[in-house]
């Protein structure tokens, strides 16, 4: 362990303490809230510091006094075997870390293969995100959706922000990208026979600083009314804004903020971070190797993960995880899942350091 860089941390730590009791830091917002993430990351290092230094100096002390009190040797014992679980989290910890982890998220959410019931299961993801976005106290915010005729979604776009001192929504929902496939009786099937159909979900990193530019001549910009459910206008003026990146083809829509400008500026700062990771996919071996599983065709045969209505299961075949909790995973309990995918990541890491 690199105890020159551990402490380059530390110090780091104090000093980002220092700025956010500085009530001039906190006249920026967004400056405010990079230096809160960045200090929640370095807490998480400097908690397993010094509990591991309390504990070896526990130790010490521990085994002086067994010398003379046998009946310290058992208390000695244990703080031996609980200093190497402090030192496997520490060298975790310290691992190279996902530079984007302290990241907000965009997540596309595409009805596939099912037609009306995948537009309908994509709703049943839609809520479940916008629930587990609930219990962790993000922002989620929706930013376009297509709706199908019988309340499901074509597709849908969101952006979940975490809170000042929060970790990344990154960290946790980077692995949500690809096709999730469900198992059910649908709404429209009369003889009770189980359908398979899929929807996909996209979900990138979205950055405070994106350095793409854009040229004007690039982008065909469309306005047109926003419209609520069933396809019904919820505004007079043509204020949703639809943003084509005309080199790539990726189309960004925006229709939640109440102007025109704003949902120009909107949709421009989604476009600037999905034209941001698909450059860094060119780029980066490692960046595409990671998103390699994410939605090429929304296709059941590509599914990362099922959902078994019949059963009450949830799959996922990426880490061979099995659950027998499907409706608490619908409602947003979705932490037993995104805890193998980041357990199965964290191993993965380990072994190549």
């Amino acid at each position: 362990m690199d105890t020159a860089a551990v402490q380059a941390l530390l110090d780091q730590h104090a000093e980002l303490e220092n700025r956010l009791a500085d009530p001039a830091l906190h006249a920026d917002p967004d400056a405010a809230r990079k230096v809160g993430r960045r200090y929640g990351e370095l807490s998480r290092i400097v908690r397993v510091v010094r509990e591991l230094d309390q504990a070896r100096n526990d130790m010490a002390v521990a085994r002086e006094l067994a010398a003379e009190d046998p009946t310290f040797a058992t208390e000695a014992d244990t703080l031996a075997n609980r200093i190497p679980r402090l030192e496997t989290e520490l060298a975790d910890l310290l691992l190279p870390r996902d530079p984007h982890d302290h990241s907000d998220v965009v997540m596309e959410i595409k009805s596939g293969e099912g037609g009306a019931e995948s537009a309908l299961f994509a709703a049943d993801l839609l809520r479940m995100y916008l629930h587990y976005a609930e219990r962790h106290g993000w922002k989620a915010e929706v930013l376009d959706a297509t709706e199908s005729d019988l309340g499901g979604y074509k597709d849908v776009t969101i952006s979940l922000k975490a809170s000042q001192n929060q970790s990344g929504v990154w960290e946790r929902l980077k692995f949500e990208g690809g096709v999730h496939r469900v198992q059910r009786v649908p709404v429209t099937e009369s003889s009770g026979r189980i359908h398979t159909s899929a929807a996909g979900v996209l979900v990138y990193p979205e950055r405070d600083d994106v350095e793409i530019e854009l040229d004007e001549k690039d982008l065909r910009i469309d306005v047109y009314r926003s419209s609520g459910p069933g396809g019904q206008s919820v505004n007079t003026t043509d204020s949703a804004v639809r943003i084509t990146h005309l080199p790539t083809g990726i189309v960004v829509s925006c229709q939640n903020e109440k102007s025109q400008i704003q949902n120009r500026i909107r949709a421009t700062e989604v476009l600037r971070a999905r034209l941001q990771a698909l450059a860094e996919e060119k780029a980066q071996q490692e960046a595409s190797e990671q998103r390699r599983s994410q939605v090429r065709t929304v296709d059941r045969s590509e599914r990362v993960r099922t959902y078994n209505f019949p059963e009450n299961r949830i799959s996922d075949h990426r880490v061979n995880y099995k659950a027998y909790n499907l409706d608490a995973v619908l409602d947003g309990e979705l932490d037993g899942v995104l805890d193998a995918l980041v357990s199965a990541d964290r191993e993965l890491r380990l072994r190549m350091s």
